[in-house]
């Protein structure tokens, strides 16, 4: 009766404050990310007013590849230790407490390694790393983050940290079956091509994604209001390109002929709803 009270009395303290540094721990972790990953891919007027701002430094690459590296460590450094902290918890008080509160936090979508931006990270660090930059003050390429291809050719991002902790982000779109092509992440976490993403939540590509309903489900995991803050991967998309040449020129193609043949269809569709036809 007594552990019973104290479990209770515990509960109501200690996952509430939980809650609350994990939540600061992902917002700052995809501030960063976001920020880092815009240096990156930022171009012509972007790049300009980012050289003024001093956001970019000399060592440009150097500085970019430091920052990647230790933002993905800490991702899963942080996945380590909310993960050894609930077990731990659930041993001392004889509970599942720990267990049913990683599942809320994954509902709550501030579990660090549901990011999208960590899959950003990753593929961001792979493409530095591949791009052969050459500076005796480069430090050294993060090893651990790799595309890995299974035997039917099926592309996923991997990333080992150490012995007791490895992200494996399958690529592999469970739409069209296919490697995600235009890959977009949905706030749970899950990546599709981005016209399967739009079939799925029943907009047009020319809506946008944004548009969708608001209790609009993922078609993997059934989490219902995904769509809205879903974030287009960018530097998956260069690392896809790079490394499936050939698939993704084809499907490239394939693509461009349905998005227009589709656009048509929706701007038809509005002619004709304005003409009341």
């Amino acid at each position: 009766m007594v552990l019973c009270l104290l479990s209770s009395l515990c509960d109501g303290t200690f996952f509430p404050s939980l809650l609350k540094e994990m939540s600061e721990v992902v917002g700052s972790f995809n501030k960063h990310a976001q920020r880092l990953l815009e240096q990156h891919l930022a171009s012509g007027f972007n790049k300009c007013f980012m050289w003024f701002r001093g956001k970019r430094r000399k060592n440009q690459h150097v500085t970019l590849i430091q920052e990647g590296k230790e933002l993905v460590t800490y991702a899963l450094i942080n996945a380590i230790a909310i993960r050894k902290i609930l077990k731990k918890y659930d041993k001392v008080h004889y509970s599942k407490q720990g267990q049913a509160f990683k599942t809320q936090a994954q509902s709550m979508r501030i579990e660090i390694l549901q990011s999208p931006w960590l899959s950003e990270l990753m593929a961001f660090h792979i493409n530095l790393r591949e791009s052969k930059i050459k500076s005796r003050n480069a430090p050294a390429f993060f090893e651990a983050c790799n595309l890995t291809f299974n035997d039917d050719g099926k592309p996923s991002l991997t990333c080992e940290l150490f012995d007791s902790v490895k992200v494996d982000i399958d690529l592999t779109c469970s739409i069209c079956l296919d490697t995600v092509f235009d890959p977009y992440s949905l706030t749970c976490g899950h990546i599709f091509c981005y016209m399967c993403a739009c079939s799925s939540a029943s907009v047009s590509i020319v809506d946008k994604l944004k548009s969708a309903e608001p209790k609009g489900k993922c078609p993997l995991c059934r989490e219902a209001g995904v769509y809205e803050g879903a974030v287009p991967l960018e530097e998956l998309r260069i690392l896809l390109r790079r490394r499936c040449s050939e698939y993704w020129e084809e499907r490239r193609q394939a693509e461009r002929l349905e998005r227009m043949r589709l656009i048509k269809q929706h701007w038809d569709n509005q002619t004709k709803a304005m003409m009341g036809i």
